[in-house]
C-alpha cells in the first residue's frame, strides 16, 4: 500500500500563493500518473492537474496559467504550486497515485482563500 502524505495547505488571500506537497512512501517514478484532486463542500471531487510517467501535464480549465504541478523522482514526491488564488479555489486537496490496477490517494490537505 502506497502512502501519500500531503502538506502546505492553509489560508491564502485572494492573489496569494501556496505550495502543495506530496510525499509518497513509494517509488513514483513507475506510476502511471501522479495528480492532484479538489472537492469543495457539497461539490464532487474534481481533477486539478495530473503529470504522467512520460511527462506529460493536464490542467483543469479553471486553473490553467495558475497552478503548476511538478514532480521530484528522487525525492518520490509531487508539488503543485498555486498562484493568483481565488475563493473558488478553496476546497480539500487529495493527492492521487495512479499505478497500474491501483489508485492511492492521500488524506487531504484543506485550501482556504479568504479575505
Amino acid at each position: 500500500q502506497v502512502q501519500l502524505v500531503e502538506s502546505g495547505g492553509g489560508l491564502a488571500q485572494p492573489g496569494g500563493s501556496l505550495r502543495l506537497s506530496c510525499a509518497a512512501s513509494a517509488v513514483i517514478f513507475s506510476m502511471n500518473a501522479m495528480g492532484w484532486y479538489r472537492q469543495a463542500p457539497g461539490q464532487e471531487r474534481e481533477s486539478v492537474a495530473f503529470i504522467t510517467r512520460s511527462g506529460r501535464i493536464n490542467y483543469l480549465d479553471s486553473v490553467k496559467g495558475r497552478f503548476t504541478i511538478s514532480r521530484d523522482n528522487a525525492q518520490n514526491k509531487v508539488y503543485l504550486e498555486m498562484n493568483s488564488l481565488k475563493p473558488e479555489d478553496t476546497a480539500v486537496y487529495y493527492c492521487n497515485g495512479v499505478d497500474g490496477p491501483y489508485t492511492h490517494w492521500g488524506q487531504g490537505t484543506q485550501v482556504t482563500v479568504s479575505s
